[in-house]
């Protein structure tokens, strides 16, 4: 790979051993996809929940904390992904103190390397939402294909360490969707069927995401009659991506990379699949639970919104959860604030819900949580968290947000 001097400097450890060790991680990520050379980044967005971590994880982070301050301070604005606790309802969760123990040294050393401690995987809602052309080295899966799809911002799925890495330096190797060649579109998907709430939106991302099936692939979709809204398309693409693995979409005449069908592929030479409402039926079907008790109710994966906090407070006001069902709602801790002065947060829990901020359900020990409090049956409006859950031995369904909201009331599936 070419190197600047900078570059050079770094790999050489004359602007210390952080930044040394970042240079020698991400030069064997670009020789791995035949990187020519690296490029310049705006901003990083690290994955690093200490449940992954682990304690070899946080202390590697600490090792690099107790460099010279000028050697490890990160180069670029750097924020963070959700975090695995939230300090004022972890015990209540059935989460440990030696969790939360873990959890805080993370936290103090990312705090060291001079990272934001953002905690939030919709921070194009909210920080510094990145533009068109925009390099950028985002982690969260969700993150990169909202940026890169909506946004038209450009980033790999970078894991933990090759995020922390491009913050260190400024820079990530350049492949993949940094590189024009990989945004052409791979396949050409015409949806027969509007999507009608957030649910639905996922339940389409997913079949989608499904049938494309690869990191390269970059599916082309025609038929949106009108732009969904920011919501609609963070659930679209955040299930795209973990049925898929897809990190770039393209929604003719909506997204930006794409205002009309030859600017994103040849339709020639790529053969359109439909996607119909029975499809969508039968993804429903896959997750029914009806008439089932239900243990658990979950809004998160990705956070909401703040117009998502008021439709879950309309949704509730008045009403009570069920004396055996949890209801657990999950936003940013800059989403929190808001919801916090505009009383979304004292409405919602007036119900007997629970908000959390800057966590994300399937990075909390979720297993844990599972067994401590005895959670099987969840429900959910979002295909990305039931479809990551079964893995962690829930047995998870999907409804729309007041269908969710009517079963932790009622205590079991409509």
């Amino acid at each position: 790979m070419r190197l600047t001097d900078t570059e050079e400097a770094m790999l050489a450890g004359d602007l210390g051993t952080p930044r040394r060790w970042a240079m020698e991680h991400m030069l064997q990520v670009g020789r791995c996809f035949d990187a020519q050379d690296f490029v310049e980044v705006h901003q990083a967005h690290i994955m690093a929940d200490t449940e992954s971590l682990g304690e070899a994880g946080v202390t590697f982070l600490e090792d690099l904390a107790k460099a010279p301050a000028e050697h490890r301070r990160v180069r670029v604005p750097t924020i963070t992904d959700p975090r695995g606790i939230d300090f004022r309802h972890y015990r209540k969760l059935g989460q440990t103190d030696a969790m939360a123990v873990l959890e805080r040294r993370a936290i103090d050393a990312f705090e060291a390397l001079g990272v934001l401690m953002t905690d939030t995987c919709i921070n194009y809602q909210t920080i510094m939402p990145p533009l068109l052309g925009e390099h950028q080295a985002y982690g969260d899966t969700g993150v990169v294909i909202y940026s890169n799809s909506v946004l038209g911002a450009r980033s790999n799925f970078e894991g933990g360490p090759s995020a922390l890495a491009a913050a260190l330096t400024g820079r990530t190797p350049r492949y993949g969707l940094h590189l024009d060649k990989h945004r052409v579109g791979t396949h050409l998907f015409h949806v027969r069927a509007q999507p009608s709430d957030l649910a639905e939106w996922g339940a389409l991302g997913a079949l989608i995401g499904r049938r494309a099936g690869s990191y390269w692939s970059v599916p082309v979709i025609e038929g949106i009659e009108e732009p969904p809204g920011s919501d609609a398309l963070k659930h679209f693409g955040a299930a795209m991506a973990s049925f898929g693995s897809v990190p770039l979409f393209h929604l003719v005449g909506i997204t930006p990379e794409a205002p009309i069908l030859d600017a994103v592929c040849d339709p020639e030479t790529l053969p359109a699949e439909d996607v119909t409402a029975e499809q969508l039926r039968t993804f429903f079907g896959d997750y029914d639970a009806s008439g089932e008790t239900v243990d658990v109710v979950v809004f998160a994966a990705p956070q909401l919104s703040l117009v998502e906090m008021q439709q879950v407070a309309d949704l509730l006001d008045g009403r009570r959860v069920h004396s055996e069902t949890t209801l657990l709602v999950v936003t940013s801790p800059a989403v929190a604030a808001d919801a916090d002065r505009l009383r979304l947060t004292e409405r919602i829990e007036a119900s007997g819900a629970l908000v959390l901020r800057g966590m994300c359900f399937y990075q909390s020990y979720a297993r844990e949580m599972a067994e401590a409090n005895g959670w099987r049956r969840l429900l959910s409006n979002s295909a990305k968290l039931v479809n990551i859950l079964g893995g962690y031995g829930y047995a998870p369904s999907l409804l729309s947000m007041e269908g969710c909201v009517d079963a932790a009331v009622a205590g079991r599936c409509p």
